[in-house]
């Protein structure tokens, strides 16, 4: 095959996704120098458009990058007053006293917050300072330089056809090149995947680990809004499972609710989707929801393995940022943007001091140090067990055990534990269909639980379909001949956005796989849980996917 002919555009750094990694960084370096050329390149169509998140944000990173962020208008406004931890069980609940939690649990001064308009907002901060921010370029390819290093990024291709050949009006896209390149795609991000097994990055790194989080707006009562109200339960409906919710009361009547469901789970009959409708019929929870509206839906996986997890975030030409890096969400806390900002900032204070020294093209080893040992690693170091804890330990005893990990590091700086090894990725967590029953959920009712398909309709998820299907399949055969005789295909399951089937003849014969890419929101999880690791995501054309409005 002829090589693509593409024309190219130089800059000083390049930068790979709109969310709070990539935008601290375009921000961090214009403040350091504002002749540095600077550009962002964000695959939704438009800022904020595929980022989803709980969101309880600390400040913490954003008064780092921005002091006077509060003067400057953003979009940050309702601060936490009230803080609850329940213990569900399926009639009742309990609510666990906030002394027992340890320190770094305490909301206290934290806001509920839109990311996706966070993030709008730091968009706009960072224009004005002269960064160039190209949404609905999604980066399809990495180009590499004469000594192998990560030099720049392919963007803007459109129009191929569905197999893979240049369509009627096919645009080959454009190469960007930088002096630095930073991945800055969320977690499981696609290219930042293909860096890290170039490289060899997660040669002395634990596992990731990932939850699948789900998360809906709703409208609600004005008698059951209680504007700053913070609530987050564990225990049912997940039984054996690990995970937890949270019921974030926002302004205007709305609240937040999401459910995470670790994807460490073994039993392959688990629906994660339905576990969160499920959940939402409890009466701690629908007392809030009815007579309400559901307004939004989204899914995306969540980082979880914490900071042994982090593989090497520099390599020759470019840095992870945020959760591409993995592991920078502290998971008892529920919380990643403020580290995803804070590595942001120190990878543009590494790029800009090279930049400085005449370098390009190195490795910034000095982003990979404070990485770890300034405030991220300070953040996530105390509770590096409490994900594998409650992994090998299960719910219950891993809690217990979690809970008292973090105090004796609150208190005395100190791990009984070490640090404790996560075992097996996700994938291979997950047990065969005949060592466990099925599960039996009930039918969605409209109200306050509703079928997969109509909730993706509020998503505003959207793939034009004739393209290369971007969700691909390593061995076609693997579906049906392996994953479906041996763990009933859990993709069915597992997909937030129901995009894979099992489609049979009329008689129950002859079974065949069926993606339905266009139903896809994007959440990585078949990249992360299917057991014979066959599918790969990849990035579809720029601007496709859901179209968040407030997530």
């Amino acid at each position: 095959m002829a090589e693509i002919e593409r024309e190219s555009m130089e800059y000083d750094v390049v930068i790979v996704g709109a969310g709070p990694a990539g935008l601290s960084a375009a921000i961090r370096l214009k403040q350091l120098d504002a002749n540095l050329e600077v550009v962002v390149l964000e695959k939704g169509s438009e800022v904020g458009a595929h980022i989803l998140s709980g969101a309880v944000l600390d400040p913490a990173g954003l008064n780092a990058l921005i002091p006077d962020w509060k003067e400057k208008g953003a979009p940050i406004k309702v601060e936490v007053k009230e803080d609850n931890f329940l213990k569900l069980s399926e009639g009742g609940s309990s609510k666990l006293p906030n002394a027992m939690m340890p320190p770094l649990m305490n909301n206290h001064g934290n806001y509920i917050v839109s990311m996706a308009n966070v993030c709008r907002w730091m968009a706009e901060q960072a224009e004005g300072m002269g960064v160039e921010i190209f949404p609905g370029m999604a980066c399809s390819e990495l180009v590499y330089g004469d000594n192998g290093e990560l030099k720049g990024v392919v963007a803007g291709e459109f129009g191929k056809a569905k197999d893979g050949s240049e369509g009627a009006g096919y645009e080959p896209g454009m190469e960007l090149h930088g002096k630095y390149v930073f991945l800055s795609e969320g977690a499981r991000g696609s290219l930042s995947k293909q860096v890290i097994a170039k490289y060899d990055l997660a040669k002395d790194a634990d596992h990731q680990k990932y939850g699948l989080g789900m998360k809906e707006i709703w409208e609600v009562k004005p008698e059951n809004h209680n504007e700053g109200e913070v609530t987050h339960t564990m225990g049912w409906p997940l039984g054996d499972a690990t995970g937890g919710s949270f019921m974030y009361h926002i302004d205007n009547n709305q609240v937040y609710v999401g459910f995470i469901v670790d994807l460490n789970y073994k039993n392959p009959h688990m629906f994660p989707y339905m576990e969160f409708q499920r959940w939402k019929h409890h009466p701690a929870i629908a007392k809030v929801l009815e007579g309400g509206k559901r307004v939004s839906y989204g899914a995306r996986v969540v980082t979880k393995g914490g900071i042994q997890s982090i593989p090497k975030a520099c390599f020759p030409g470019g840095a992870l940022l945020g959760c591409s890096a993995g592991g920078l969400v502290n998971l008892p806390r529920i919380k990643g943007n403020h580290n995803a900002m804070h590595s942001g900032k120190a990878a543009a204070e590494a790029a800009y001091e090279a930049i400085q020294a005449g370098r390009s093209g190195d490795e910034l080893t000095g982003y990979d140090t404070e990485l770890r040992e300034g405030p991220v690693g300070q953040d996530l170091k105390p509770v590096r067990n409490v994900a594998p804890l409650n992994g090998k330990y299960g719910p219950k005893l891993g809690m217990m055990l979690g809970g008292f990990d973090m105090w004796c590091q609150t208190l005395f700086k100190f791990s009984l534990f070490g640090t404790v090894s996560h075992g097996k990725d996700d994938a291979g967590s997950t047990g065969k269909a005949s060592d466990y029953a099925p599960i039996e959920y009930p039918k969605p009712d409209g109200k306050l639980s509703f079928d997969r398909l109509t909730n993706v309709s509020f998503s505003g998820t959207n793939h034009e379909e004739e393209q290369p299907c971007h969700l691909q399949l390593a061995d076609v055969k693997i579906p049906v001949d392996v994953n479906l005789a041996e763990f009933a295909e859990p993709a069915q399951r597992y997909c937030p956005a129901g995009v894979y089937e099992i489609i049979r003849d009329d008689d129950g014969s002859n079974p065949k796989f069926q993606i339905n890419a266009q139903n896809c929101v994007h959440c990585k999880t078949c990249d992360i849980k299917d057991p014979s690791r066959n599918i790969t995501w990849a990035t579809p054309q720029g601007g496709e996917g859901p179209n968040y409005p407030n997530m």
